[in-house]
């Protein structure tokens, strides 16, 4: 879908539909929705005759969020649709209402056939919001709203695609802002459709070697570092955790590193060791492409949704590639293990040891506590970068979908307030809601282990808190506390949707990538 900005009164588009909105409990429409109102009037001219005040006083449209309605104009105007969208109450409105109404009228306009569709910046004006975060999230809605995952149909029926959203305007100098919000609204959205993409490729297509090549090509398009190692490079450098996972399957482990930094004016990065040296922020994704459970098998029922157990790892690839196709200031680096977790005669059992990168020895109680293996060793190896802050983000636990419900939140874990708080900043302002969760020391006391130095299940109850303390102990030094601001985000309540509303559709979610992003922006 091609996106372009111009100066122009909505009511004079001659394209396939257009589309305007309206503020619940809004009796006479104003700005370009009143435009068009009037261009639809019964008495030529005359504002409050037209189609859309005739729908308000009827009691048709009430201007709830996301309600809809498609006027037919007759040959009043050139284009023969108007749609119209419901932005809810005008003292609720924010970008995240922005975004779901762009997405209901844009699938709307897309269902309906349309091809050549126009849009206002919802919120540009009544709404209180600057033209470029309304156009930013006024194409992130559209973009997300109309995504399909069809690579995999051999008969696809007839399936319309939006070939181009026009953004417009009557006043001229909003233009260059509401171009630079609609650009970054575009890459963001992009990479989100990317996580989603790679979240709902079948395991059969998506295993480690496949997902670390589809990494690198997207490095290497977007102008990021990228290391891959493979079985044996991951072999010489003690990753025991990543190993161990591995070895049950045929498909052998990857563990990919990617980094952006910032490109000067000429195109050409920034790389000076005076830049390296700059604490980056390093972000860690759980990359398990199809998850058994291993040894510890899962029960069968379900068990095809195991293949976005990479859904972590597909945030941080997703947000790497919109770092630096937005070239924020800031070094990035991703690092993300990939591995399958499959049964075999070679599965790593319960009951074993397994050595890991840092050093310390696990317990395997179960095999099915794969994702903080992998992740473990990560953690470890982000030491190396001695980071500004590291956050990991894994569908960890189903213990945490219990605990704040499915779809509502992410738990969130933290060894600093500080970057506790600029976590939780980054999500008030992309809505991508993620609760914070007290790091107890009692969480340690489960997973003792009389074995080895720590056990990777600490058993039913408090599994979101006992899986984020396993992970914590790979982030300290010698003295038993972190060598950096460290968060984890559990994300297992938030990978997947099972419906379409707004501009969250069926299928993997992406959540994550706008998050860091975010982060990433405002460090």
């Amino acid at each position: 879908m091609k996106i372009s900005v111009l100066n122009r009164q909505i009511q004079a588009a001659a394209v396939d539909a257009i589309i305007v909105n309206l503020f619940e409990g809004v009796n006479v429409p104003g700005g370009a929705t009143g435009a068009v109102d009037t261009a639809l009037g019964a008495s030529d001219g005359v504002p409050g005759t037209g189609a859309i005040s005739h729908l308000i006083r009827l009691g048709d449209f009430k201007g709830k969020l996301n309600e809809l309605n498609v006027i037919y104009t007759h040959g009043l105007i050139p284009t023969p649709r108007v749609i119209l969208v419901g932005l809810g109450k005008q003292n609720e409105f924010d970008a995240d209402a922005a975004r779901h109404a762009s997405a209901t009228a844009v699938r709307k306009a897309r269902d309906l056939g349309c091809k050549r569709v126009a849009t206002i910046a919802h919120g540009a004006g009544i709404g209180g919001m600057n033209p470029r975060e309304a156009a930013q999230a006024t194409v992130e809605g559209a973009a997300l709203g109309v995504y399909q995952h069809l690579e995999n149909k051999s008969q696809v029926k007839e399936q319309h695609h939006i070939d181009e959203l026009i953004l417009l305007t009557a006043d001229a100098a909003q233009v260059d802002e509401l171009i630079a919000g609609a650009n970054t609204g575009e890459i963001i959205a992009h990479a989100v459709n990317t996580a989603r993409t790679l979240s709902n490729r079948p395991p059969n297509l998506l295993y480690p070697a496949s997902f670390a090549e589809f990494a690198q090509q997207m490095a290497l398009r977007v102008g990021l570092r990228c290391e891959i190692f493979d079985e044996n490079e991951i072999s010489e450098r003690k990753m025991g955790g990543i190993l161990a996972v591995a070895q049950g399957s045929a498909r052998p482990p990857r563990f990919v590193v990617l980094e952006h930094l910032p490109k000067s004016s000429n195109g050409r990065a920034n790389g000076s060791a005076s830049h390296e040296s700059v604490q980056p922020i390093v972000l860690v994704g759980k990359g398990v492409t199809f998850d058994t459970g291993g040894i510890s098998i899962k029960p069968s029922e379900g068990m095809e949704a195991m293949k976005g157990d990479m859904s972590g790892a597909a945030a941080v690839i997703a947000a790497m590639q919109a770092i630096a196709e937005l070239n924020l200031p800031r070094r990035v680096i991703g690092l993300v293990p990939m591995v399958e977790n499959m049964p075999s005669d070679r599965a790593y059992r319960p009951g074993d040891v397994i050595t890991m990168m840092s050093s310390l020895t696990v317990e395997i109680i179960s095999t099915d506590a794969e994702g903080r293996m992998i992740l473990a060793d990560a953690l470890h190896y982000a030491k190396r970068f001695i980071p500004r802050g590291v956050v990991d983000i894994a569908t960890l636990t189903g213990s945490c979908v219990i605990a704040l419900g499915e779809g509502v939140a992410a738990g969130v874990f933290a060894s600093d307030d500080n970057w506790a708080g600029a976590l939780l900043k980054a999500s008030a302002i992309t809505n991508e809601r993620i609760w914070r969760m007290p790091l107890y020391k009692e969480y340690g006391n489960s997973i003792k282990s009389d074995t080895a130095d720590i056990k990777n299940s600490g058993g039913r109850y408090g599994g979101v808190g006992t899986s984020a303390w396993f992970l914590r102990r790979f982030t300290e030094g010698e003295d038993g506390e972190p060598v950096y601001p460290w968060a984890h985000i559990d994300m297992a309540a938030m990978d997947s949707s099972d419906k379409t509303d707004g501009y969250r559709v069926r299928g993997g979610s992406g959540f994550g990538v706008r998050l860091f992003v975010e982060l990433a922006k405002s460090l």
